[in-house]
């Protein structure tokens, strides 16, 4: 019923990654992560995985214990408490990075002897059987993306009843998922209500019920440097300009490379306090058409009130509304960054101080909706 959107098990997980040590990249992935080691030592070893727990103990945590050490000034977290006991959530994610918001919440959860969960990623980033096996091998639930309205109705319904199956069987697993369709490119954290009432459609109870069984726990993960800042910037320029922004083939690959690679400051993870019965009561009071907006607001304000403002956040709302800079040191060498990404920028046709603005909105958005 679910072969066609839930990760591998194990004897497929081993074949998988068997397949992928022949790909022309392993070289260059494996040189990025293990430097100063032989460029076959990532093939070698993934030619000897025997399963998904395997793959997470002897690729996947050092791997990002790597990138984190290379391009982070160091992971902090709060809210494990949540999971005492075993308890499973579904965890609506603030996105801002392809593939690490994810995959920094596994590093976090395998650090501190946790299970790890399942991680819902749409099929548009899936571009060939190499990436679909790296990331199925990776606990990955396969979101359809690109559907017709029917098919779309279809695949929404079994991802639903997949989440709520895998909350309740016999060895439960957490499920990782975006709060809306895409990484956030304007600083602004809105949970989507289509999301939501996705997960709801596979319930057959009242709606207080049905949401209560998906035990919903907003999560923020913050970066003191914006994943992929100027690209955002860039696309949401080109959207006010043009009306819409199309992507070339491949981008998204790009995007996810470059968030891998560039550094991000400081991280921080919040694992916020679930959606509560009273909450949900209280959603279910109102109109059936508000029961979702009110969630989805319920579900913002603890993101946003969990999110960890960083000094390049104020720097950037300072400098947007006009206000003296409370740390001159530190403006200055936002100042600077934010030159840096521009000059990446194509020299003509480009409007640089509106693209300016744009991403200094993307850092002070927070700030500003915090009550700046």
């Amino acid at each position: 019923m679910y072969d066609d959107i839930r990760p591998y098990n194990d004897v497929e997980t081993a074949a998988a990654l068997k397949r992928a040590s022949n790909n022309r990249l392993m070289e260059q992935i494996s040189a990025f992560l293990f430097p100063g080691k032989d460029t076959d030592i990532l093939r070698n070893t993934l030619n000897t995985i025997h399963g998904v727990d395997d793959f997470q103990t002897r690729v996947m945590y050092p791997a990002v214990r790597s990138i984190l050490g290379k391009t982070t000034k160091g992971l902090t977290f709060e809210g494990l408490e949540w999971f005492d006991g075993g308890k499973c959530f579904t965890m609506l994610s603030s996105h801002r990075d392809i593939v690490l918001d994810s995959a920094f919440i596994q590093f976090i959860f395998k650090d501190n002897g946790l299970p790890l969960s399942e991680i819902a990623v749409g099929d548009n980033l899936i571009y060939n059987q190499f990436v679909e096996d790296l990331m199925r091998s990776n606990r990955m639930i396969k979101v359809a993306r690109s559907t017709s309205p029917k098919e779309l109705y279809e695949t929404s319904r079994q991802l639903s009843s997949y989440i709520r199956m895998r909350l309740h069987d016999d060895h439960p697993a957490s499920i990782w998922i975006s709060h809306r369709n895409g990484r956030t490119k304007d600083g602004n954290d809105q949970t989507e209500q289509g999301l939501l009432k996705m997960l709801s459609m596979s319930g057959t109870a009242g709606f207080a019920e049905n949401m209560g069984r998906l035990n919903l726990m907003p999560v923020a993960i913050s970066y003191e440097i914006e994943s992929c800042g100027i690209k955002k910037a860039y696309e949401v320029y080109i959207k006010q300009m043009m009306g819409a922004y199309i992507k070339r083939p491949g981008e998204d690959l790009e995007s996810i490379i470059l968030g891998i690679m560039q550094q991000k400051g400081r991280v921080h993870v919040a694992f916020c306090q679930p959606i509560t019965a009273d909450d949900l009561q209280a959603c279910a009071a109102l109109d059936k058409n508000e029961r979702f907006r009110h969630l989805a607001g319920i579900i913002d304000e603890r993101i946003l009130r969990a999110w960890r403002i960083w000094p390049s956040n104020l720097a950037a709302a300072e400098l947007l509304t006009g206000r003296e800079p409370s740390d001159r040191h530190v403006t200055a060498q936002f100042e600077k960054y934010l030159k840096e990404e521009l000059n990446t920028l194509p020299k003509h046709m480009v409007d640089r101080r509106q693209v300016r603005d744009i991403l200094l909105k993307i850092y002070a958005t927070p700030v500003l909706r915090k009550g700046f």
